[in-house]
């Protein structure tokens, strides 16, 4: 009796084991198909024009890890002073992709110029405002009357007006004088200026060489950057699997940077030559992650309302962001991280 039922117990685990086994060949093969070691076809190239910035981790990870290259890419870093000039780089046909702030993307759309956003890959709060306090600054009505250093013409010329305007004064109080970030820690050093605005490593530079005489504030106003990726309409629309696979790539590096944080800072420390000091200091105020998220859209039309009104453009009307931004290579790759409202 024992021996008969132990046939269809016998019949039984067979079958399991074979289930199992063929649920095990499944997603074996569905991982292989998703992994970064699955493409075949042909190699592109795309070229990416960046400022050396933490910002750009992704794409330090990406390259450092090989993901690009596995997903079938070679990809070029091209490397310029400022994301502007990142960008302009992209006007002029130097790169096919350029990574700055979401500022100068306010400026295409107000030229109408045919680039869109094709993903934001950080979010960051860099931005300080540093006072002398030899030539009377103390608290922030004290600025009021001060030459105050700030790259003209970029997004942070906006959070200075922006500070300002929330503490109930506004940017023609004060003297600007056009200091490029590089150049902000001499600049104030100096004496040539009371106050700079600025982001590290100058920041940290400025601290140190003022010392005891420098009073700091954090200038974005709860207000985050956004390093986004901006491509002409024409490339995307002529590279959509490349632009798949670029994305693709650089959702691997978020889920390594969150899975290995220790060794993503150290590919961002040897990459920019830092020290650990200062990947530390910086790391907590960036959030690496591939979005198109509805705050972005609020952001660019928010700055763009302050440029008319601080005629800073010849343009009166708000452009519409949504006509400057790609949804579906980001849509096809990681849908959950788009929330941009149609």
């Amino acid at each position: 009796m024992q021996r008969k039922r132990l046939k269809p117990l016998r019949r039984f685990a067979n079958g399991t084991i074979l289930i199992v086994g063929m649920l095990v060949i499944a997603f074996a093969s569905a991982a292989c198909r998703n992994s970064p070691d699955s493409y075949s076809g042909p190699v592109e190239s795309i070229t990416i024009g960046t400022a050396p910035l933490e910002s750009s981790e992704l794409l330090y990870v990406a390259e450092d890890q090989r993901f690009f290259s596995a997903n079938g890419l070679s990809v070029t870093i091209r490397g310029y002073d400022t994301g502007a000039s990142a960008h302009n780089g992209l006007l002029k046909g130097e790169v096919d992709i350029a990574v700055p702030a979401e500022y100068p993307l306010i400026g295409s759309a107000f030229e109408k110029d045919p680039v869109r956003a094709i993903a934001s890959i950080d979010k960051v709060q860099y931005f300080y405002l540093i006072g002398r306090k030899d030539r009377g600054i103390g608290n922030i009505s004290d600025l009021k009357g001060k030459k105050i250093g700030v790259a003209r013409k970029t997004i942070a010329e906006f959070y200075l007006g922006r500070f300002l305007e929330l503490r109930g004064m506004n940017i023609g109080q004060v003297t600007l004088v056009d200091v490029s970030v590089s150049k902000s820690e001499d600049a104030i050093t100096s004496g040539d200026i009371n106050a700079i605005m600025s982001r590290p490593p100058q920041i940290f530079a400025i601290q140190e060489r003022l010392g005891v005489n420098a009073v700091t504030w954090p200038a974005q106003s709860g207000q985050a950057l956004y390093a986004i990726m901006i491509g002409r309409n024409d490339w995307i629309a002529e590279h959509p699997e490349p632009v798949k696979r670029l994305l693709i790539s650089l959702a691997q590096a978020e889920e390594y940077v969150i899975r290995h944080p220790t060794e993503a800072k150290a590919i961002l420390k040897k990459k920019l030559s830092l020290t650990d000091d200062y990947v530390n200091g910086v790391w907590p105020e960036n959030q690496f992650s591939l979005s198109l998220d509805q705050s972005l859209i609020i952001a660019l039309e928010d700055e763009a309302r302050w440029m008319i009104s601080n005629n800073l453009t010849g343009e009166k009307t708000v452009p519409d962001f949504l006509g400057h931004v790609y949804l579906d290579g980001l849509t096809r790759v990681k849908p959950s991280a788009v929330n941009i409202i149609r």
